[in-house]
């Protein structure tokens, strides 16, 4: 024996409004739409009027209006959608999609009424639902075709029926919809900002940046119109005048049909775009059931592509016809579009060819790095930069700050879409090569120096070398060597952790076949002078203070070792300055 379900109103309200809408205001929003899908079903002119007064709303429509067997089949059937399309209410121009519509009234109120009088000729009837799952219809007296909705407030739901609240809410909502919608006689709709008409290109871009001032609160840096025929999608982009956090999420503005869908939507746009924030309507792309976001299917993929076509489109038009400009715009989003030249070789040449890096010989584009040095020379980090930016610079060698936001990923990518390009990534340890070697007897005068100098520096696993380069005035150089840097900070964390950790550490510990380098300068007097020492207790304290001056130089790390060494040294040399009482 088969059985019906029975529903729970009351419940099936609650689960409504804590899992499905976002906040009871869209009771508004899908009084409106229904009243839309009327007044579009009957077609011809059309109103749609919201009395509020008193904790009760009516909105009016001069819809289709319906008869008293589609009021059991619409109003008083939850979850039924073919006799809806039977009834010729889910055609390609209509709204609503999911039968929820009226549901959403009783989030507010406890009782909504509805009078109603069909363009079919029948007699007019009324619907009273209660949220307790009940509902009467009886015959009513209505002069005209359409339809009048009336609900009082719950207690607890009054904020939600005050006139100014309704009247924001109403033109939140409904201000695009080309019907004349108002609310207790002031009216809510207007005109699609970026429609077609006369206007001259010039009135047309002053009332797109006053739309953006007015709907978004910022006067966009430049107007973007969108088109996109296969989701019936008009509108515009407007491109923000500031930095934006390219790990949001932007949120756009959406309308479906004329009516708002999202205020923040966040899947319209290539994640790349984060620089642009829009303002559409769309005709095909479909609505989750909610109605408060885009369904993610192959339509909204085939449009955010297009979108970002378009972005990229106005880019490179940026370049060809307004260089200045550009340069403005990649001052302040030039993370979008580096993210974007990573991916695509248009936007890798306008990188290429407008984005100003940083090097050791001034800011210049890559462009002008190559036409300067027929090569392309980087450091991967900020760090060795600055470590390594002066010294590369007094041996002729040019380098790039690859350290930034996709600078190191853009200078590789260049390379292997540009056959004969040559990009070398410098190692610290490689830059000695460029150094000059002592003479041969300078070098076997400084043997005894250097030996006592390796003996004060073995317990630190450093290695001494003695070169000369430029400039003179730096008399020390520390250089890590990249693997051998991974290794001391895995060294570093193994003396930190458990026994278990420890093991597990142990496994990526390999030998260190390159150890950091302590190179000094001959050429620089201080170190000429040190090398002359006799006394090797007196030399190592030079050496340990000299290696302390590289770390701070070079930026580097102080290791609880590196700081107990310059505090010995540094009082070590105070001490050997100052004359003790039987010195003097």
């Amino acid at each position: 024996m088969s059985r019906t379900f029975q529903v729970d109103l009351r419940g099936v309200v609650d689960l409504l409004s804590q899992h499905l809408y976002s906040s009871p205001r869209v009771y508004v929003r899908e009084l409106l739409q229904n009243a839309v899908d009327a007044v579009t079903a009957r077609g011809g002119e059309a109103s749609i009027a919201i009395v509020v007064a008193d904790g009760t709303l009516t909105i009016t429509d001069t819809g289709i209006g319906l008869s008293e067997a589609q009021v059991h089949e619409l109003l008083a059937t939850i979850g039924r959608s073919s006799k809806r399309d039977d009834l010729g209410f889910a055609r390609h121009e209509f709204l609503g999609q999911f039968g929820i519509g009226l549901l959403s009234a009783f989030l507010v109120a406890d009782e909504v009424r509805v009078v109603t009088r069909s363009a079919t000729g029948t007699p007019a009837v009324a619907w009273t639902g209660r949220s307790d799952g009940t509902y009467a219809i009886e015959p009513a007296e209505r002069d005209t075709i359409g339809t009048t909705v009336t609900l009082t407030a719950r207690p607890g739901a009054e904020q939600w029926l005050v006139p100014e609240t309704v009247t924001d809410l109403a033109r939140l909502y409904g201000s695009m919809l080309p019907f004349d919608v108002t609310v207790n006689g002031q009216a809510v709709t207007g005109e699609v900002p970026w429609r077609a008409d006369d206007r001259s290109p010039g009135h047309r871009q002053a009332d797109l940046v006053g739309h953006a001032q007015d709907l978004l609160g910022f006067t966009p840096f430049d107007v973007i119109e969108l088109d996109v025929p296969e989701a019936g999608l008009t509108g515009v982009a407007y491109v923000l005048p500031f930095p934006a956090n390219p790990a949001e999420h932007a949120g756009h503005r959406v309308y479906l049909k004329r009516m708002l869908l999202a205020e923040s939507a966040t899947s319209l746009l290539p994640d790349w775009a984060f620089f642009a924030r829009c303002v559409v309507d769309a005709s095909e792309l479909r609505p989750t059931a909610s109605r408060e976001s885009l369904y993610d299917d192959g339509l909204l993929d085939a449009t955010r592509e297009a979108l970002g076509d378009r972005l990229r489109g106005w880019l490179v038009g940026l370049a060809r016809t307004s260089p200045e400009r550009l340069t403005r715009f990649l001052g302040v989003h030039h993370l979008g579009v580096k993210a974007l030249a990573l991916h695509d070789d248009e936007m890798l040449r306008l990188v290429e060819q407008w984005w100003p890096m940083e090097t050791n010989v001034g800011r210049m584009t890559l462009t002008e790095f190559r036409a300067r040095h027929g090569m392309i020379r980087y450091s991967a980090t900020t760090e060795e930069f600055r470590q390594l930016a002066g010294v590369a610079a007094a041996q002729n060698l040019a380098v790039i700050n690859g350290g930034y936001t996709y600078d190191s990923e853009i200078i590789e990518r260049l390379a292997g879409v540009e056959p004969g390009l040559t990009v070398e990534l410098l190692e610290p340890s490689t830059l000695t090569t460029t150094f000059s070697p002592l003479g041969s007897a300078e070098e076997l005068a400084a043997r005894p120096f250097l030996a006592a100098a390796q003996r004060s520096m073995d317990k630190l696993g450093c290695e001494v070398v003695l070169r000369e380069f430029e400039p003179a005035s730096l008399p020390v150089l520390f250089l890590v060597d990249r693997s051998a840097a991974f290794q001391s900070e895995l060294r570093a964390t193994k003396d930190k952790v458990d026994e278990l950790w420890a093991g597990v550490l142990s496994a990526f510990e390999k030998p260190a076949d390159d150890r950091p380098q302590l190179v000094l300068n001959f050429r620089n007097p201080l170190v000429r002078r040190i090398s002359a020492l006799r006394d090797e207790a007196l030399t190592a304290l030079a050496v340990e203070a000299l290696y302390g001056q590289a770390l701070l130089l070079g930026y580097h790390p102080i290791r609880p070792a590196d700081a107990a060494l310059l505090n010995r040294s540094f009082l070590g040399l105070l001490d050997q300055a100052v004359p003790t009482e039987e010195t003097r």
